[in-house]
């Protein structure tokens, strides 16, 4: 029964991404026609890095929302976005990431598959991981703001030059249904294609690299996950340091030392994997104590 039930948990959150992906992406005709759907649903943001420009797509972007509003000459602030990713981050943290994100899905499956060598991290991990808040600064924040052209208007700089999601999820999609767009084709979608096709296939070897080193919105999430709702605690006086934890951890994390570390994506293997029962999210501890009172 205990293995059956660690079986399930195992494969929960490969069934949440997968149905939250299709439901975020149900648009069925906008990959058949080729169009993009405008309804009412892309006013608002979804929490993971969905594509607008995806077929698919039934709702927007958070870091596309927040850039279209920065490099409109007619906005200075994004206040809706920003008050999403309080909101979003207050509660899940990167918890997203690891879940809901459909690009995290991709790397997910990819990793999957059987390669010669896996490698926990790249050499220099503990610098490249910093990329990520390069590119939030940078390319969603002040490119966009700053570089603007004759009328003032400034462009999606992150969306135009870096977004493997929007590549995979839209430009490829979109291209598959249009002959005009292909003909049209130039230097900067063979930028994307190098970038994209350079990240899937080092996630065969290593474990979500662009959620590592370039995704900035995981880069916004990781800010809140010591103060989120769901966070890991550890209890030390069960804890026997025996570093199951970290072994088990995709990201290889020091969990005992920081179970709320910014890179954390909250996949919930080191919940697993301890044999103590000393590692625990909020929410099992509340189910915990619930059950204890009863």
């Amino acid at each position: 029964m205990g293995k059956r039930l660690h079986s399930c948990r195992a494969h929960l959150r490969l069934l949440v991404q997968l149905c939250f992906t299709a439901l975020t992406n149900g648009y069925a005709a906008g990959f058949v026609s080729g169009a993009i759907y405008k309804g009412p649903g892309k006013q608002f943001c979804l929490p993971g890095l969905n594509c607008y420009s995806c077929p698919g797509a039934l709702g927007a972007c958070p870091i596309g929302a927040f850039q279209a509003v920065v490099a409109d000459r007619n906005h200075f602030f994004a206040f809706y976005v920003v008050g999403f990713f309080l909101l979003v981050g207050a509660i899940f943290g990167r918890f997203v990431c690891g879940w809901l994100c459909p690009f995290g899905l991709v790397q997910d499956l990819l990793h999957k598959i059987p390669f010669v060598r896996k490698w926990k991290k790249l050499p220099g991990d503990r610098y490249l991981r910093f990329l990520k808040y390069a590119v939030l600064a940078l390319f969603v924040i002040l490119l966009p703001m700053t570089v603007v052209d004759l009328v003032g208007q400034g462009q999606p700089w992150f969306c135009k030059y870096i977004c493997p999601s929007g590549t995979l999820f839209a430009g490829i999609p979109l291209l598959a249904t249009n002959p005009p767009l292909r003909a049209a084709l130039g230097w900067l979608f063979a930028w994307k294609g190098l970038i994209l096709a350079a990240l899937l296939l080092l996630s065969v070897a290593v474990y979500r690299p662009f959620c590592r080193y370039l995704c900035p919105l995981g880069a916004v999430y990781g800010l809140f996950n010591p103060i989120a709702f769901y966070r890991f605690t550890v209890e030390q006086d069960a804890c026997t340091h025996c570093g199951k934890c970290q072994k088990s951890c995709p990201m290889d994390l020091p969990v005992r030392d920081a179970p709320n570390s910014p890179e954390c994506i909250r996949c919930g293997k080191c919940l697993r994997a301890c044999p103590h029962d000393a590692l625990h999210s909020t929410l099992r501890r509340k189910n915990a104590a619930e059950t204890a009172a009863e």
